[in-house]
């Protein structure tokens, strides 16, 4: 594990973090971390990917946002970098919305993202 409290890779904004809670408290997770990282998939190339874990994993970049243990891998550092993680509510529904930098482009449906020119 690579202990950078000092790092932060993603920024939740408020209304995030308190969405993440909300959902670890219905599912009886309190206490565990927000793990994300940057998976291969999509019709883009990369899926973002966000789960609960109780504990971070080796080489993993370890950080907190208002008091929640936030874990990136170590290969998902670079292509997360600078991104805002935000809880946006729309007329179709709300949900978690990434503002990736490093995204070049992405798929119609927003899920994926490319980080080369398109």
């Amino acid at each position: 594990m690579t202990d950078n409290k000092n790092e932060t890779i993603v920024d939740l904004t408020p209304s995030a973090v308190e969405k993440v809670y909300a959902s670890m408290r219905s599912e009886g997770l309190d206490g565990q971390g927000l793990r994300l990282s940057v998976v291969k998939g999509g019709c883009s190339g990369y899926e973002y990917s966000i789960k609960f874990a109780p504990e971070p994993q080796e080489g993993d970049y370890v950080y907190e946002v208002e008091s929640l243990p936030v874990f990136v891998d170590a290969d998902s550092k670079a292509r997360l970098a600078g991104t805002v993680l935000d809880f946006v509510d729309g007329i179709y529904g709300g949900g978690l919305k990434f503002t990736n930098p490093n995204a070049k482009s992405s798929c119609g449906c927003g899920s994926s993202f490319s980080t080369e020119q398109a």
